[in-house]
């Protein structure tokens, strides 16, 4: 069993990506159901076949469409100092933009 699938970086992070599955990235303003294209391919393996960028693959284009925008869960940020009475407690729930992988295109 061999698959297709890409390395590619999106907002600062590495994703492995498939098609026909789909992602959770850090917000992209864009509206509902718009397709995005990702281009910041840094490898792709096709069918066995490993194609490595330097540092990016221009002929992959890898088209996704936005599902909707949610929040993470929220994570707790907790500041203390010992022994001086100081104590900052701070939630933070990070934008996201859920993005199904319809195809991985090579030119």
């Amino acid at each position: 069993y061999i698959m297709k699938y890409a390395i590619v970086e999106i907002s600062g992070r590495q994703f492995w990506i498939e098609k026909g599955k789909y992602y959770d990235f850090n917000r992209i303003p864009t509206e509902l159901g718009k397709e995005i294209s990702l281009n910041r391919v840094l490898l792709l393996n096709n069918d066995g076949d490993v194609l490595i960028g330097k540092p990016y693959l221009e002929s992959v284009q890898i088209k996704g469409k936005i599902l909707e925008h949610l929040r993470g869960k929220k994570t707790i940020v907790y500041k203390m100092r010992p022994k001086k009475k100081t104590r900052r407690k701070q939630g933070h729930r990070q934008e996201i933009t859920r993005v199904l992988i319809e195809d991985i295109v090579v030119n």
